[in-house]
């Protein structure tokens, strides 16, 4: 698409006169004349000269005119945002002290009187400053992407002005030096978002419930809770407006080394840092890759920069078979990694202090000691070493108290070799545990000193969403929305250690995760597009489980309900799921991934990296039943089957059955995969029954004349054959009528397969069982 076109449909309305005058530029730049002077085919009588008094005018509307105007808007409206920031917090201020000071009176009815009208003022205000604040959230959003296009567009002007007249002129490393020095595309929202982030909590406490229902908000903790978990790549143009989205309904927290608390202004995200363990032969990334049960994972991690002193974690991760996730970790200061990685250190003055506090008891310096020598052993037995650091900025969004909702953004993310597999040119001194030269030197992202093929920068930034089971409806419904917009891209199972190897050893390793593909390309999406491939996707979902789902016994009829402008709304396929439609399914219905952590808000800042994670939830968009449910047909939970389980209801007097609805009335229109699906079905059962024929015939055949028990169990098999062949049909004739008549009944029958297992079960025992009891007297020898 050309730029002008993508510049126009990016125009906030509001703004239109404070953009880049793009088309202005063009005519200055005369892109239109083919017959400049650069052009070899130029003749006397062509179009005139490009002269200096042109190029002149040109950099003059381009760095001067344009440039100067878009900077001077982009500073006057973020000035703007912040004071409108500042009087929403004097107004917030005002009310808590209004609040802390109490009223004041001598009866008991005025005093109430007081209160009621005073709280009837604090809902008007906490309901006009939130007002207020989605204004200054939405424009703050609109700004982040005005700054973008403008920019953009000063890149693409002086790219064309290059080309064209680059042979006598070049005005992009002027454009670039002006650029450096103007803050337009360089201001950080951050400290902002914060201060609305903040407001926005304060606003929810006092607004969305009093101290009642707050306190009746507020979860139960419970230990091995089982969270699902979504993994998302967001585009940096995206990143903000995800921001926003988000810090509307959760404040920002960040890390403190004594608490997590709702994050200041003046703080910034926390920078993470993972030193990831394996070996040579990198078998727990081939593991991880291949996903094989029990995998493990070993890394150190910290915050901030390692000159300040930071707790240091040694975590050992293991994923079982079933999901649930073991983790085993211990602190260590630096100067005892190295030690103890070479074995010369068990961390005993550890152990002697854990032991000399009165607080830790025997069992809680037995569990230090345990988490110890199992790390140890797991490293000796697998013979590990640090090979990859990750580098990453977080931002952490929680209710303080309330983890129903737990959402962290990593940006800023870099993988570096840390191996010392090259003895001849190791990216690590093997005499230590780190990069020496990037914690003394403070390197920051994008890591630039560090030399080509050993650093990779992560394009993207990773989203990760965990909804506690048992979260709010409305809860589920703004994550559902978050999850199926054009802001973000799914990324199941994604792993910083398995994109990081899989980027820097690509010739130590041999397999390769399937998102990486996916890395390269452009993950933006038109939000039409999106709306549409989102709700063409639950429309088909639902069409193919009304379709054939039923007839597995596995689910009941799924509903969908096309949103508000829903571009199937009025399609046959949206009818179709719509009349089938009851009350909507959870869009996250999904496997749930354990954590066994503490919970609270003291985890938020700590977040389990992608790779500390089990079985990862997968969107779905139809509601499965499990247990029983999904073993048994006979326990289908539709509307008939309950209906059936618990009887007909009696109708009140006066009242009777209305018959066939209307909506049945009319001609009969099925989709033609419904008919289909029956007659697969109907195939099916005579395959098995042809099966079992040509085996009975086979026996019976080579039996002879004298075995009459194989003959006998030929004509068994037969029988078998003939009724699994007479069921198949019955079943056939039954669907199709139910199919023509609307009904809604379940399509599920079991009695025959169960017949036919259990006789084919019973046939080839007795089979079995005539084998063995005759098989001695045909070997006796025979007399003479």
């Amino acid at each position: 698409m050309r730029f002008d076109r993508t510049l126009q449909k990016s125009i906030y309305k509001p703004w239109r006169d404070h953009y880049i005058d793009y088309k202005a530029l063009k005519k200055l730049l005369r892109e239109d004349d083919v017959s400049d002077q650069e052009s070899p085919t130029r003749q006397d009588g062509g179009a005139r000269k490009w002269t200096d008094e042109d190029e002149g005018a040109f950099v003059e509307e381009l760095l001067n005119v344009q440039l100067e105007k878009v900077n001077k808007f982009q500073v006057e409206t973020f000035r703007h945002l912040r004071d409108r920031t500042s009087r929403c917090e004097s107004r917030l201020e005002t009310l808590v002290s209004q609040m802390v000071d109490g009223t004041s009176g001598t009866e008991e009815e005025e005093k109430g009187e007081k209160q009621d009208n005073k709280g009837e003022e604090k809902q008007r205000v906490l309901k006009e400053v939130l007002g207020e604040l989605d204004g200054i959230t939405k424009e703050t959003n609109e700004l982040e992407k005005y700054s973008r296009i403008n920019f953009t567009g000063f890149l693409k002007a002086a790219k064309k002005h290059d080309r064209k007249r680059g042979s006598n002129y070049r005005v992009r490393p002027l454009l670039q030096v002006r650029l450096a020095a103007l803050p337009f595309n360089s201001e950080d929202y951050s400290p902002l978002l914060y201060r609305l982030s903040a407001m926005y909590s304060f606003i929810r406490q006092n607004l969305d419930a009093g101290p009642e229902n707050r306190a009746m908000s507020l979860p139960e903790l419970h230990s091995n809770e089982k969270y699902k978990s979504y993994k998302f790549w967001v585009h940096p143009e995206n990143l903000l407006e995800v921001k926003t989205y988000i810090l509307r309904r959760l404040p920002v927290l960040v890390y403190n080394p004594q608490t997590s608390r709702v994050a200041e202004a003046t703080q910034s995200d926390p920078t993470i840092t993972s030193l990831y363990f394996d070996n040579p032969g990198f078998s727990l990334y081939t593991q991880k890759v291949e996903r094989a049960s029990d995998t493990s994972s070993l890394r150190l991690r910290w915050f901030g920069q390692l000159n300040d002193k930071p707790e240091i974690m040694f975590e050992k991760k293991t994923i079982r078979e079933s999901g649930d996730s073991e983790e085993v970790r211990f602190p260590i200061k630096e100067k005892y990694v190295q030690p103890f990685i070479k074995g010369e250190y068990q961390m005993e003055k550890s152990i002697t202090k854990l032991q000399g506090r009165q607080d830790a008891g025997p069992d809680a310096v037995q569990q230090f000691r345990n988490n110890v020598d199992q790390i140890k052993t797991f490293m000796d037995e697998n013979h590990l070493q640090p090979v990859l650091r990750a580098n990453y900025t977080r931002t952490a969004f929680q209710i303080p108290g309330d983890d129903m909702v737990r959402i962290s953004i990593d940006t800023e993310l870099a993988f570096i070799r840390e191996d010392a597999l090259d003895s001849e040119r190791p990216c690590r001194d093997p005499e230590e545990w780190h990069r020496s030269e990037i914690d003394e030197a403070e390197m920051e992202y994008p890591f630039t000193c560090i030399r080509k093929g050993e650093v990779s920068r992560f394009p993207f930034a990773l989203l990760e969403l965990k909804v506690r089971d048992g979260a709010k409806k409305r809860t589920n419904e703004w994550v559902a929305d978050l999850m199926s917009s054009h802001l973000v891209k799914e990324a199941p199972r994604f792993s910083k250690f398995v994109h990081g190897v899989a980027q820097l050893f690509e010739d130590y390793v041999n397999s390769f995760p399937f998102w990486l593909s996916e890395v390269d390309t452009d993950i933006r999406k038109d939000p039409e597009t999106a709306f549409e491939e989102e709700q063409d996707k639950k429309a088909k979902h639902a069409e193919d489980e009304f379709a054939v789902g039923s007839l597995l016994g596995s689910k009941s009829s799924p509903s969908f309900k096309p949103a508000m402008g829903s571009p199937i709304g009025k399609s046959q396929l949206g009818q179709k799921a719509t009349s089938t439609a009851g009350k909507g399914n959870n869009i996250l219905n999904s496997s749930d991934s354990k954590h066994k952590s503490k919970s609270g808000v003291d985890d938020v800042a700590e977040e389990d990296d992608s790779d500390d994670d089990g079985i990862q939830a997968t969107r779905e968009h139809g509601q499965t039943s499990s247990g029983l449910r999904s073993l048994f047909s006979s326990f289908s939970t539709s509307k008939y089957a309950r209906a059936h389980r618990q009887g007909r209801a009696k109708l009140p007097p006066g009242v009777r059955h209305p018959g066939p609805f209307i909506k049945d009335s009319g001609p009969i229109k099925v989709e033609p995969k419904v008919w289909l699906a029956n007659q697969r079905t109907f195939i099916k059962w005579q395959h098995v029954s042809l099966l079992l024929a040509s085996l009975s015939i086979g026996l019976y055949n080579a039996a002879g004349e004298l075995n009459s028990v194989a003959r006998s169990l030929a004509i068994v098999y037969t029988l078998i054959a003939l009724f699994a062949g007479a069921w198949g049909w019955w079943m056939y004739v039954i669907r199709s009528r139910m199919i023509q008549q609307r009904s809604g009944k379940d399509f599920d029958n079991i009695i025959g397969p169960l017949i036919v297992c259990i006789a084919l079960i019973v046939a080839l025992c007795l089979n079995f069982a005539f084998k063995v009891r005759f098989t001695p007297m045909l070997l006796a020898p025979i007399p003479y």
